[in-house]
């Protein structure tokens, strides 16, 4: 049977069909802002928004509304400072929206927290700064980290995505976790994370850009991945995977579909994608300009992530997918 004739029939096209895309692979990005009161649209991202600690409960009540089984939180406290205190406080702002969320919507959905520091520090860097290394200090923001998941446990998450790239950081957060009572929750490692261009939006949403200073680079380099590397990038992986990862990554996703269909063939572990938000604003902008259309992109676009291999997605389109998902 020649399958070309095929493609040319919509419902024998669905027959042969490879890959789908359905609102169980979605997850989407929730920002929440100390003190603030309703939302704020983030201008980088059009149709994204921070939200007040009351409001982001709505949000997360359409994405259950609309079939998303999943939200994965991102803090923005008021009092930032060299370590990242309000991360480290059973008070602090993720743990309260944890408790909030929890509260409110019991099991009706996932709640995802990313365990970082940036958006926490004054300085915009995932952790405590050695300034002789002119760097993140290694050792001690792994000692922090754990005593983040812990919070982040107690507190009620579902599963632990720690973003900042430490070395070792899957070994010691699941000895921390398993040796405090919280072996049964999951970690989803940032386990390949490029040091990329297409983070610029990300940072006016959480408002985390690096500072830069006489002893630190305005950027992230010393620890996030260079852009060029396809072997160590399997190889991040294939190490988070062996220090106790239930599900690996690939950060960015649109420029680094070769890094997602590599790691998927050496992983039987779940493999999650980050629809970053360069890519989401990129795909925006060309809507706003009538350039392309923005539904079929969109769904292209993140179709493309589903036949590299995802198996699940973090995007900021999660919600427009969804609805048309139906």
């Amino acid at each position: 049977m020649n399958l070309r004739r095929l493609r040319l029939n919509g419902n024998l096209r669905d027959l042969v069909r490879e890959n789908y895309l359905t609102k169980n692979d979605l997850i989407m990005p929730v920002f929440i802002k100390e003190g603030l009161e309703g939302k704020n649209e983030i201008k980088s991202m059009p149709g994204i928004y921070q939200y007040g600690e009351k409001e982001f409960l709505d949000e997360i009540a359409e994405c259950i509304e609309l079939g998303i089984k999943a939200v994965i939180l991102f803090g923005i406290p008021k009092l930032k400072d060299s370590c990242g205190s309000d991360a480290l406080d059973e008070e602090g702002l993720i743990a309260r929206s944890v408790r909030a969320a929890k509260e409110a919507f019991g099991d009706k959905i996932a709640i995802i927290t990313d365990l970082c520091f940036c958006e926490f520090t004054d300085h915009g860097h995932c952790g405590i700064i050695n300034p002789k290394l002119k760097t993140v200090d290694n050792a001690a923001t792994l000692e922090i980290s754990v005593k983040q998941a812990l919070v982040h446990a107690k507190a009620g998450a579902d599963m632990i995505a720690p973003s900042g790239m430490m070395d070792g950081i899957i070994k010691a957060l699941r000895s921390g976790l398993d040796k405090n009572g919280f072996s049964h929750i999951p970690i989803m490692s940032y386990s390949t994370k490029f040091a990329s261009a297409f983070y610029g939006p990300f940072r006016d949403a959480a408002e985390s850009a690096p500072v830069e200073s006489e002893y630190l680079p305005k950027n992230r380099k010393t620890y996030q991945m260079d852009i060029a590397n396809s072997r160590e990038a399997l190889l991040e992986s294939i190490i988070d995977e062996n220090e106790g990862a239930d599900i690996l990554m690939v950060k960015p996703a649109l420029a680094f579909m070769d890094i997602i269909k590599e790691v998927k063939q050496n992983t039987l572990k779940p493999l999650c994608v980050y629809n970053v938000s360069g890519e989401y604003s990129m795909v925006k902008a060309a809507e706003m300009n009538g350039w392309m259309n923005y539904e079929t992109l969109m769904m292209e676009i993140l179709t493309s992530f589903k036949r590299a291999g995802a198996d699940m997605i973090i995007t900021y389109h999660s919600k427009d997918a969804a609805r048309i998902l139906g």
